[in-house]
């Protein structure tokens, strides 16, 4: 059964992202998408050869995990987004934890838009630590390396420069203020009521 592209146009119209922006990183995400598919299509049939043992399988199965997360990465970062965002409730058991680790959900924030403002292309993610039940904010600057095992994604921003540099040239700050005013919190803490059991 091969993975299907998620359709995100209810984000055209977005404040802070053009339709030119959105519909790119779309398509960026689509061929994702298919290249997983074409991977895990050809890995298969390698296998099913006997072919394993070939330099060509193991530079595909590394490749694998590019295509996948760049799949996955892109759905989570959609996901976490809607026209006009959500607001974080204090009272939700998420807020709560992100002050309890943090100190307040503002000093949370003032980390997230740090990282995300760091020199580099990549990924910022809020991510819950299952076994330790700990919550942080972690930098990830390629789709298939730096994932700390165990830990589920609860927020993701995308900032590889296709995400911002359409509508925002270098400002990566405005770019930030956009995702913010965007970020679908509600999803944020609907990730983590079904991790942090």
């Amino acid at each position: 059964m091969e993975y299907q592209a998620k359709n995100f146009d209810m984000l055209l119209g977005m404040e802070g992202f053009s339709e030119t922006l959105l519909k790119n990183h779309f398509t960026l995400y689509a061929g994702y998408v298919t290249n997983t598919n074409k991977v895990a299509g050809i890995l298969m049939a390698m296998a099913k050869e006997g072919k394993t043992a070939v330099p060509e399988y193991a530079e595909l199965k590394r490749r694998f995990g590019w295509e996948f997360n760049g799949m996955r990465l892109h759905e989570l970062y959609f996901g976490n987004m809607a026209k006009g965002g959500s607001k974080a409730d204090a009272a939700a058991k998420l807020s709560k934890s992100l002050a309890s680790e943090f100190g307040s959900l503002e000093n949370w924030e003032i980390d997230f838009r740090a990282t995300g403002a760091m020199r580099g292309i990549g990924w910022v993610v809020l991510y819950y630590d299952q076994a330790g039940k700990r919550l942080f904010n972690m930098w990830i600057n390629e789709h298939d390396a730096g994932h700390p095992s165990g830990c589920s994604p609860l927020l993701v921003m995308d900032v590889f420069e296709h995400a911002y540099m359409t509508d925002y040239g270098l400002k990566r700050a405005d770019y930030i203020n956009a995702f913010f005013k965007n970020m679908d919190w509600k999803e944020a803490e609907a990730r983590f009521a079904k991790v942090s059991v």
